[in-house]
């Protein structure tokens, strides 16, 4: 991708410790903000500790299956249920000791074979949907972008980048939802507008200074499957409209947040009165 020579590739852990560190304001850490100044400073600090759940680990493996093809995801995850107990003929229990010292002696992070089964279907469903394959059929995963946006050093790490699709170069997020009939509404709450409008315009920024001639301003879509059966697969183009008012958001918590660095204040958002009416 000799046009766009600003998307690099750089480890997934050393692109999150430079987040954890400061020197790179990220999508989640600026949602972090958003949601509550007295929350990002906490998690800056290291008085919040980052959580790795089984949820999110479940995520990244499935996120390495579909974007980044069987290859890759058996080079970084062993599929496996663990150690058999030779009295059952069964798998020994994931809080047993036998389970335990097993999965410590591993290098590689376990899928369980159930698991793997589940991230199989998931990942044909999005084989299978016509425009989903479309947009995935050309580009790369987690391509990352650095660059100052009014000053703050920012970083992005795309699901996926598609630098031809339609005539456009376009940035795709993947998302495991619970129900479709509630993505929309669903996708405000947890922030999906301002997380894509951060990478687009992190995007345009780094791309206006090697095609300033002709920049390029990516469209951005979500790849989302359900995570219960049928299965669904559904793509969602973001409007340019929502994008900006997305973008604006960000803007200010972005202005806010050079305020409170200078003032050493931290609200949490709720320090005035509120009133509930009818």
């Amino acid at each position: 991708m000799q046009k766009y020579p600003f998307i690099v590739d750089i480890d997934a852990d050393e692109y999150h410790e430079a987040a954890r560190r400061g020197d790179f304001l990220s999508s989640h850490l600026l949602g972090d903000f958003r949601a509550c100044p007295r929350l990002y400073k906490k998690k800056m600090s290291g008085e919040i500790e980052p959580v790795d759940t089984t949820a999110y680990q479940i995520g990244r493996a499935l996120h390495t299956l579909i974007l980044e093809g069987r290859s890759k995801f058996d080079a970084e995850y062993l599929i496996s249920s663990g150690p058999t107990n030779p009295k059952t003929g069964e798998a020994y229990g994931k809080t047993t000791k036998a389970y335990r010292e097993w999965l410590a002696a591993q290098k590689r992070p376990v899928v369980s074979s159930e698991d793997f089964g589940w991230m199989l279907k998931l990942q044909q469903s999005v084989a299978l949907h016509p425009v989903a394959s479309a947009l995935l059929e050309h580009g790369r995963a987690e391509g990352t972008v650095r660059i100052a946006l009014d000053g703050e050093p920012c970083q992005i790490r795309m699901d996926w980048f598609n630098p031809d699709f339609e005539g456009k170069p376009v940035i795709v997020d993947l998302k495991t939802v619970a129900d479709f009939p509630f993505f929309e509404k669903d996708a405000r709450k947890y922030g999906y507008p301002e997380q894509l409008a951060f990478y687009r315009e992190v995007f345009k920024e780094a791309n206006a200074g090697v095609n300033a001639s002709a920049p390029d301003v990516p469209d951005v879509y979500i790849i989302a499957i359900e995570k219960r059966e049928p299965f669904r697969c559904g793509v969602w183009k973001l409007a340019d409209e929502l994008l900006e008012q997305a973008a604006a958001a960000n803007k200010m918590a972005m202005s806010l947040l050079k305020e409170c660095r200078r003032r050493g204040e931290w609200p949490t958002g709720y320090e005035e009165l509120r009133v509930m009416g009818v």
